[in-house]
Parts: C-alpha cells; structure tokens; sequence
C-alpha cells in the first residue's frame, strides 16, 4: 500500500486537531476547511471505499456523527462522502460540514 495521508495522521505523524477519537474511529478538523465548521470522521483501519466498510463500523461511524453533531452543537450541517473516482484521499472519510447555507454549493 502506498503512503496514506490519514494513516499518518491517525498515526500521530501529522499535526491534526482531534475533536474524539476512540478505538475505531478519529474525528479531526479539515486542515482546509470549506466551511466555518468542517470536520472529518474517519475509521482507523484503511478502508478504500465506503462500500467496503462493514456494517458495524459503518453504523459506529454514523453514531459518532450524531454524536459530534449533539456535542458540538453543530448547526445547519451537511454529511458528505466523495465516491470512488472523486475522493481526494484514498481512505474512506465522511465531511461534517456545519453553518452552511442550503444555497451554497459544496
């Protein structure tokens, strides 16, 4: 496997700001947010694509969504996930995007 940037951050080899993580999963700030409030929830085992996650994971992942969005009282909120072809990063992630207007394109 090629050098994954989430991989390193997960591995603390890249500065990130860590909102939660536990066992399974990380969520950190966007180092380039496109939003006032832009997060990133990952799972910490190297996951490709989001139809490979198990449904376990992808239910925790999802939990943990809800969660950051309670906690951080996150308001006017988007969740997305890039497909295969238009991630970015090869290491599945969903964007919790918050204080965005429904007009805006993202």
């Amino acid at each position: 496997m090629k050098s994954c940037i989430f991989c390193d951050v997960i591995a603390g080899k890249l500065p990130r700001t860590v909102i939660f993580q536990d066992t399974d999963v990380i969520v950190i700030k966007d180092m380039y947010p496109q939003a006032q409030v832009h997060l990133l929830v990952i799972p910490k085992k190297h996951i490709s694509e989001l139809v490979e996650v198990e449904d376990a994971l992808l239910t925790k992942l999802f939990q943990t969504i809800k969660m950051i969005i309670k906690q951080e009282h996150i308001a006017n909120y988007r969740i997305v996930n890039n497909g295969k072809g238009t991630a970015i990063i090869d290491h599945v992630h969903i964007h919790i995007l918050g204080s965005v207007s429904k007009h805006r394109n993202l």
